[in-house]
């Protein structure tokens, strides 16, 4: 579903909303809440500082905006100050574009009415003054009822002077109200004087001795006097008459303001959809500028394929997808043409049959509408899980304090800190895949493998979105530790993780699911360390099955970095390129993890792709981010369009209006003091009755470090570590004994006279020791899991081989080792 649409901007209006600001070339575009009222456009980092922190603002009464391509644009007041700005989509670029030229206007307007008004008074107000004293003077010798023989109120364009026009009333109306205005600003000024001399005139009258004068400086001070009183009052007739014209006019001011503003919302709208046609129309005539009249495309060729203006398609385009035009984009997209929203799926460009579509428009239609498919079940939570754990404590990590627990001491022997971790095991970490197990569930239920393999696309892209903001490093798990995520009765599935290797470190997972799937994973992380920024690479491959077609889905992992190792702030970043592939039908859907770049004008985290048939023919476009959210659109033609900088021709995809496939469920309240998890990571190490001795919820280090203990911890981490060293020599003990008498002892020579033998190195400094050749392999069998050959995918893998629920059910975990 499509987020709803923000108001259109309005004359006077505050706008404000989230835009990507340029910073510098070590940080590139970050997101700022930009803030919109009376001329002035200011920044600021978060909707919390606008009460009191503004980073930035710039006046748009002297401002040049420019618009630099689909979603930059540049706001400067001739080089004091140049914002370079991001929308998130072209629509929203337009808003803004909108809401700015709308304020500038208003702001030059009233910088130019202001400045005149100012002339007008500096130049009149000498000969003004001059005839209003003639008006005053005939009324000196008045009573206090000459205030009333003031100018009356002139008639109203409305009651005399037959004035039809409103803009003539308007124009009368303000000429009337400026007369007052003038009217009080003369009185003022005969206020001011006329006080003065008075007060002069009083002083005069304390100073002086009793005598002949005393008569001449009394009749003074009360002639100056009533010209005081005079004056007052000629100023309060003028005030009481402005106020009462300003409020005969103010309603219907009111009503003929509200009619303009609607008219200019509807020509905004008008001129956006019209700015919108014209893009439209001109990428697809640079998508056609190759192609013949017929496209690629016979059956379509006398129809066209680049929309009109005022078509039905282009009467909402705030839903509609378009991927960036950059040069390196392997494709575009345009709207497809309004004939397909009426025609079936069957008849157009000869889209498999097996969609199973009527003659209903595709925009109607859901992806996993299913008839035959069983009503859901109704799923009831047994158990009230946890919504918070103890907050992160704010310890101070000394670095030297670790470098002098170093001296002189073996490299496998020294324990990296729990400052770094998080308090879940790396068990736990892929247990996470399943948050948004929904996708899977809706998967299961679609008729097409070609719709099915856009919801498993978007099931691999939504387990990357957990990932944006944890820096922590998950605990490496102990040799046969595992992890049950049990939600059989609350979402239908259940899971089982189990360190199936020390040497390489691997982990096998599986999950089941009464909704028609399972998903089986084996990943083993390699990573290397390249000065500012630290590279994961996760080998292995994933596999997701589906009961009721029996296709069979495999993909990998793209590599994740974390960057400024050394200095700065931690943050992370997911690239490289996932291709999902059913080995049953020979779909395939490729997935493109764009690196963060310094200099893209991309949205940061995008990721884009392509779902094609065996043949290669494109059937649905994705797009999105990895860390909010994820659109698709149907493909209704393809053909080859214009070349980039690189010399490559790009794809030119007509497409239906983008539909929300997946979206990111918001972090709990407090979640940055919670190690940012979300509300399924805030449960898994919640503890729980029945499960396995080795589940990671029974580690007591990881345990002492959710509970803010962080010493203890670290004490009980180095415990572990060095029990589990022990534990692999005797298994290799073992080893050495069952091999024949004349292998023995070679093998015990080898090993005794291997420097590895009590000194293996660990990467993470934890549980991943590096065996040398010449030193026994460890012949650790895993207890759930066993390596087999798919045939599907040709890979070797650790499959689940049962046993596990039936023990759990029986109590009995007797074949459990102690590990903890």
């Amino acid at each position: 579903m499509s987020e709803p649409k923000p108001p259109t901007p309005t004359p006077g209006d505050t706008y404000k909303g989230w835009l990507f600001k340029w910073t510098n070339y070590i940080k590139g575009y970050q997101r700022r809440w930009f803030v919109l009222s009376n001329g002035l456009l200011s920044y600021y980092r978060t909707q919390a500082e606008m009460g009191h922190t503004c980073r930035g603002t710039i006046n748009l009464a002297t401002a040049n905006i420019a618009v630099e391509d689909s979603c930059n644009f540049v706001i400067s007041n001739g080089g004091a100050q140049t914002y370079h700005l991001k929308a998130n989509s072209e629509v929203e670029r337009q808003r803004w574009i909108t809401a700015l030229e709308l304020a500038k206007a208003k702001a030059v307007r009233m910088q130019a009415e202001s400045g005149e008004r100012e002339n007008i008074f500096v130049g009149e107000c000498r000969s003004f003054c001059v005839r209003r004293f003639v008006i005053l003077s005939p009324l000196f010798s008045h009573s206090d009822d000459s205030g009333d023989d003031c100018p009356a109120v002139p008639p109203t364009s409305g009651q005399g002077g037959g004035c039809r026009n409103s803009n003539s009333e308007v124009q009368s109306t303000l000429r009337t109200l400026n007369s007052k205005v003038e009217d009080l600003t003369t009185c003022n000024d005969l206020i001011v004087k006329h006080g003065s001399a008075l007060q002069r005139s009083l002083s005069e009258l304390e100073g002086i001795r009793v005598g002949g004068d005393m008569g001449d400086k009394i009749r003074q001070v009360t002639e100056r006097a009533t010209l005081f009183r005079i004056t007052s009052n000629a100023m309060i007739n003028a005030c009481r008459d402005f106020l009462s014209l300003a409020q005969s006019h103010s309603k219907r001011w009111q009503k003929a303001l509200q009619v303009e503003r609607d008219q200019r919302i509807r020509l905004e709208e008008t001129l956006e959809q019209l700015a919108k046609q014209h893009n439209h129309l001109e990428r697809a005539f640079r998508g056609a500028t190759v192609l013949p009249s017929s496209f690629s495309n016979p059956a379509l060729g006398n129809k066209g394929g680049v929309p009109g203006k005022g078509d039905a398609s282009d009467e909402d385009d705030d839903n509609e997808f378009f991927d960036a035009m950059e040069d390196p984009a392997e494709f575009i997209t345009v709207p497809a043409d309004p004939k397909y929203h009426r025609r079936s799926g069957s008849n157009v460009s000869g889209i498999s049959n097996e969609t199973g579509m009527d003659d209903q428009s595709f925009d109607e239609l859901s992806l996993a509408s299913n008839p035959e498919s069983p009503q859901s079940l109704e799923l009831e939570p047994v158990r009230q899980r946890r919504t918070r754990i103890p907050d992160k404590p704010n310890y101070y990590l000394n670095l030297w304090s670790i470098m002098k627990n170093c001296i002189g001491k073996e490299l496998s022997k020294i324990p990296m800190p729990v400052n770094f971790n998080e308090p879940l095991s790396m068990l736990q970490r892929l247990s996470e895949d399943l948050e948004y197990y929904e996708l899977l569930d809706k998967a299961a239920k679609c008729q097409s493998s070609l719709e099915q393999m856009c919801y498993v696309a978007a099931f691999t892209v939504s387990s990357y979105s957990t990932t944006v903001h944890r820096t922590g490093k998950p605990f490496n798990p102990l040799l046969g530790e595992t992890f049950e995520l049990d939600r059989l009765k609350e979402c239908g599935y259940r899971s089982l993780c189990e360190q199936v290797s020390h040497h390489p470190p691997a982990a096998a997972h599986h999950a089941m699911s009464e909704k028609g799937w399972t998903l089986r994973q084996e990943i083993t992380l390699a990573s290397k360390f390249r000065g500012k920024y630290l590279s994961i690479m996760p080998l292995g491959s994933i596999q997701c099955l589906f009961d009721k077609s029996n296709n069979h889905y495999s993909w990998k992992k793209v590599t994740t970095t974390v960057h400024n190792i050394i200095v700065g702030k931690l943050w992370i970043d997911q690239s490289g390129e996932i291709d999902v592939v059913n080995h049953k039908t020979g779909d395939r859907c490729h997935l493109k993890f764009a690196p963060y770049s310094y200099f893209s004008r991309d949205v940061p985290r995008k990721v884009t792709g392509v779902v094609t048939d065996k043949d290669g023919k494109a059937h649905y476009v994705l797009s999105g981010t990895w860390d909010e959210k994820m659109e698709f659109s149907r493909v209704m033609q393809s053909s080859k369009g214009e070349n980039g900088t690189e010399g490559k021709q790009r794809t030119v995809y007509q497409t239906l209006k983008a539909k929300e496939i997946w979206k990111k469920n918001p972090l709990p309240e407090g979640a940055e003091n919670m190690y940012f998890f979300s509300s399924l990571a805030l449960t898994l190490n919640e503890p729980e009755e029945g499960v396995a001795p080795t589940d990671s919820r029974k580690r007591p280090d990881q345990r002492l470090m959710e509970d803010g203990r962080w010493d203890e911890a670290n004490a009980e981490k180095q415990r572990l570590e060095e029990k589990q060293r022990t534990t692999r020599r005797e298994r290799e003990r073992e080893a050495v004994k069952a091999v024949s008498p004349s292998e023995e002892a070679v093998t015990e020579d080898s090993i005794n006279d291997s420097p590895l033998k009590t000194d293996a190195v660990e990467t993470g400094t934890e549980a991943n020791e590096v065996s040398d050749e010449s030193a026994h392999q460890d012949n650790y069998q895993a207890l759930w899991f066993e390596k087999l050959d798919d045939p599907a995918s040709g890979e070797t893998l650790h499959v689940y081989k049962g046993g596990y629920w039936e023990a759990k059910e029986q109590g009995s975990w007797d074949m459990c080792a102690d590990i903890f």
